[in-house]
Order: structure tokens, then sequence, then C-alpha cells
């Protein structure tokens, strides 16, 4: 059994579940963002995931912490952790993007990716008069962003010429560290996002869901052509409510989702901006829970023994790694490194 990579969402947005908890006030600040970060590189946490959005989606009397800029230096800050960045393509021309991706590989030895998404939150786009175009023709667009994005960074000379983007003649150096290229992780939960991961992809970012589910993206994904001499491989975005036992879980659960419900109007402003083709908020509706991204519905929600036995299920029906997301949440971190990582060891040592 592989053993599981743990990650997490860096706060950029502020908190997850509830925005704003007696135990965890709003926060969307680098110096937070920075030292969750670091101490959760000190706990043993192999990666964190910097979201992307240029407003936030919740309000936008709220703070969002911009993507790049604070990845470039959390690359400078950190050691070992891997720092993912989000990246819609609508925001930024795929050789501008290259670039600066291989500015931060640089500055990180090595230990960056990139999250593609091909964009749902309509407002951002339509207040910068940014085109929006429908959601299989952003997918078209995202597919030869991508083509792009890669060819550069092989270090060859590229002329490339398609729908959305022509280049003539160009090269860049220094060429990346991580080989053969920074990691590609790739989001959406429609068949375009599939195909998409399929052919050009490395790991596919899976919305918290029930177990059953998550079996078959990962069944459909893995029949879909793909040409990479590598198969893509799977995460799982979740959040954790771990307890001593499944019942002080459980009351927990309840009164991060009473919180929650206190905040509706946030999530109705969410819910206005949503591209109604986005696969994902139908799945989300599909499953209430707490937090963002599936959240809660991925069952991780119980008593230590009991989220470590579902992290182990998961495993054995193919996530590597876990993008978690906890409130309050250094102390949830704090908790899950502590009580859930060693179990899942000593239950793959068993199995």
């Amino acid at each position: 059994m592989t053993e599981p990579r743990y990650g997490i969402w860096a706060p950029v947005g502020g908190n997850f579940g509830p925005l704003n908890t007696p135990e965890e006030p709003v926060d969307a600040s680098y110096e937070r963002t920075r030292s969750l970060i670091l101490e959760a590189e000190r706990l043993g946490y192999a990666s964190t995931l910097v979201a992307q959005h240029i407003a936030n989606p919740r309000s936008l009397e709220l703070e969002q912490l911009e993507t790049w800029t604070a990845s470039a230096a959390l690359a400078e800050a950190t050691e070992r952790i891997e720092i993912i960045a989000a990246i819609k393509p609508l925001l930024f021309h795929p050789a501008v993007l290259a670039k600066m991706a291989l500015g931060i590989d640089a500055i990180s030895n090595g230990r960056f990716a990139i999250n593609l998404i091909s964009a749902w939150f309509r407002p951002e786009m339509e207040r910068t008069n940014i085109p929006f175009p429908p959601h299989d023709e952003r997918y078209r667009y995202s597919g030869e962003w991508l083509r792009v994005v890669k060819s550069l960074w092989s270090g060859e000379r590229v002329n490339f010429q398609g729908q959305y983007f022509k280049i003539e003649d160009l090269s860049f150096r220094p060429t990346p560290i991580a080989q053969p290229h920074p990691p590609i992780y790739l989001g959406g939960a429609s068949d375009p996002a599939q195909i998409l991961v399929a052919e050009q992809g490395d790991i596919y970012f899976i919305n918290g869901q029930p177990i059953e589910d998550v079996r078959k993206v990962i069944k459909q994904v893995l029949s879909r052509p793909r040409t990479l001499p590598k198969p893509v491989r799977f995460g799982l975005s979740a959040f954790v409510i771990a307890r001593p036992t499944d019942a002080e879980a459980q009351a927990e659960l309840e009164r991060l989702m009473a919180l929650q419900k206190q905040e509706e109007h946030l999530k109705l402003s969410v819910a206005k901006g949503v591209d109604p083709e986005a696969v994902m908020f139908q799945l989300f509706a599909k499953n209430p829970a707490v937090g963002g991204n599936g959240g809660t519905a991925a069952g991780l929600v119980g008593s230590y023994d009991t989220v470590a036995t579902r992290v182990a299920d998961f495993v054995d029906a193919g996530i590597e790694t876990f993008m978690l997301q906890f409130n309050p949440f250094a102390s949830e971190m704090t908790r899950f490194a502590q009580e859930i990582m060693p179990r899942v060891r000593s239950l793959q040592l068993v199995a």
C-alpha cells in the first residue's frame, strides 16, 4: 500500500468551514499563512495548495491573499514542503506564467507545482472585463494554454501556432529543477476536466465526496486515453474533524454546521457567481458539508481510529495525496499529525 502524502490548504481567503468562529477570527494575511505552513512543514505535512482568486468569492469586503506572490515568498520561507500554486489560465498568458513558474521552481529548489483550474467564479472575470468563455471552451483554452507552458518548460526553442496562442522562436533559461517539469495538478469534476488531466496532467484533484463516488471517478479517469508514460495519480480534498470518540466528532460537526448556517448570506454570494455549468457545485449540492471543495463530504469525521481507517481506505482506493482543511486550523492540524498520521502508518504495516 502506498504511503499517503498529507497537505494543507493555505488559508488565502480566511478560514475553512465557518469563516468567523470564537476560536479562529477571520485572517487571510500572509503572516498567518506563512506561520501555518512553516508549522505544517515541521509536523511532517508534504504539500500545501495556494488557491487562486483575485477577489474573495464570499464578499468583496473580505481580504484575499494573491496566489503567485505568496507562493514565491513561501518557497523562500520553507525548506521541504511542496508549494502548489493554483492558476486560472484566463488570467495569465502562458509564456508569462511559464516564466513565473520557473522562477518559483528555482527559489524552491524544485519543490513547486501548479494546479490548473479553468475558472468557475464569473464576477472576478466580468468585473475586470476579462473574457469568460463557456465551460467547454474554457477547457479547450486551458488545454492549448498548458501545451504552450509545457513546451516552454522543456528548454527547447518553441514555435507554436494554435487557436488562442502564437509563440515565435522562444526559449527560457534556466530550465526547471523539477524534471521533466513542475508537477501539474488539475481540478474540475466535468468530462472535459477528466479528459484534460488524462491528456496532459500528472495528478487529478478530486473534491471531497464519499469513497464509493471517489472510486468511480478514479475508474473513469484511468479509462481515458493517455499518451504520457506515467499513469495519472490522485489527490483528495477533505475537511477533517477528529476526536477521541465518534460522538465527540459528530458534536463538533454539528457545532460547525450551525456556525456555518449563520453565514448563509456568504454562501449565497458565492452561489450567485458560480457558472451554472460547473459540475463540482452540483456535487456540493448533493453532499452538504462543512468546508470548501467538498469538505466533510469525504467522511473524515469521527474518532481517531475511524478517521485513520477511512484515510487508509482512500489510499487503498487510489488516493495518494490528501489536501486537508481544519478549523481551528493550527490546533486541528497538529491533532491530525499526532493522532491520525501514526494510526494510518500502523494500519498500513498490518495490511
